[in-house]
């Protein structure tokens, strides 16, 4: 699947730095106008099985995995009434996999926090209430459009539009509690029906607490102590320092690494916001081999030989015959596909195999 979040947070935040960070992007930092637009940038899913694969089979091309970030600079309050100059920022949002909400817990007195003062859990509290107004809204304006066709509707019609209104009151309820979409036990009939919302309280959310330099020696505590209360079904919360990993982009990567290193930062920040962006959507990622091409996949767990032959290419899903299939781990033992086939490791898998992360596949198929 092709990836998308969108990253949200309170003005000042530092939002459109996290966003240059993730992106090697150069949006300025200043801040929107109404009529402006939404930053758009893609970034490469780090991968280490892929530089492996690439080292043993030498192909002639490499694609790796990719994310494509949003930066929403419009207040999701706003967008839900409908405030906004530009009708791009509601359906840019609308049309992400997941949010990213940038939280500011760094002190500059050049930029002054809207609220007057830090304080990250408000501020979370803050954009979790614009996301709930956001989707309370189009519930609302649908319960009632649902009210008027049920005057005229025929019996078949009537259930389902019925059965619509009470989900759709149930969801309101909750959210009406503080209990987001993405919380709640939903059968998978209503999640096709959810499907069709893009209600923003049911995409997976990682609060990001963007932190300055001096506070990267308390940056685990910090996400100890938030963590534990934001660890919920389909959300997550990390600190990240946006200024130090937007400037880290900038350099080559041995200085990068030397200079995280003289911060005692073990990983990547950029790394692990994918990672647990990852996590968040069950996402997991195969590997193609086809036309001396290797290439990093990302699809949902569970998804079946098929669908993701068809991720490649709809021809190879409607020709599908089989998927010539051997695990990363077994192909790096062997040291080439040849030596594997001798030993037996590459199976044979039907339409219904459902594919592992780390698999290494070769669909064959005829049109």
């Amino acid at each position: 699947m092709s990836v998308s979040i969108g990253i949200i947070g309170l003005a000042k935040s530092g939002r459109t730095t996290v966003f240059n960070a993730l992106t090697k992007g150069k949006a300025e930092t200043g801040g929107y106008t109404p009529e402006g637009v939404p930053h758009i940038g893609v970034t490469r899913v780090p991968e280490p099985r892929l530089k492996q694969l690439v080292d043993m089979l030498q192909p002639q091309k490499i694609v790796p995995a990719e994310v494509t970030y949003v930066d929403i600079g419009a207040s999701v309050k706003d967008l839900a009434k409908g405030k906004t100059g530009s009708g791009q920022w509601l359906t840019q949002l609308s049309n992400v996999d997941a949010l990213i909400n940038v939280a500011r817990a760094f002190t500059d007195e050049s930029i002054p926090h809207i609220e007057g003062s830090l304080d990250v859990k408000r501020d979370i509290a803050s954009m979790n209430l614009e996301l709930t107004f956001s989707d309370l809204a189009i519930m609302e304006r649908r319960l009632e459009r649902i009210e008027i066709a049920l005057k005229s509707a025929k019996p078949p019609e009537r259930q389902h539009l019925i059965q619509e209104q009470e989900m759709l009151a149930r969801l309101k309820v909750n959210l009406e509690k503080d209990l987001p979409i993405r919380e709640l036990e939903l059968t998978a009939e209503e999640n096709k029906t959810l499907a069709n919302y893009q209600f923003l309280t049911a995409k997976p959310l990682l609060n990001v607490v963007n932190i300055d330099e001096n506070q990267l020696s308390e940056a685990g505590s910090l996400e100890a102590e938030l963590g534990a209360e934001y660890q919920r079904p389909k959300c997550r919360l990390i600190t990240f320092c946006g200024k130090l990993e937007m400037e880290l982009t900038e350099l080559e990567n041995s200085e990068a690494e030397e200079l995280r290193a003289g911060f005692g930062i073990t990983e990547s920040g950029i790394e692990c916001v994918i990672r647990l962006s990852y996590e968040l959507l069950g996402l997991i990622s195969f590997f193609s081999i086809v036309s001396h091409e290797v290439r990093a996949w990302s699809i949902r767990q569970g998804t079946d030989a098929l669908r993701a032959a068809g991720k490649i290419h709809s021809d190879m899903e409607r020709g599908f015959i089989r998927a010539e299939v051997i695990s990363f781990e077994d192909l790096v033992k062997c040291g080439n596909l040849a030596e594997a086939r001798k030993k037996g490791l590459v199976r044979l898998e039907g339409k219904s195999y459902i594919v592992q992360d780390g698999d290494v596949i070769t669909f064959l198929f005829n049109i």
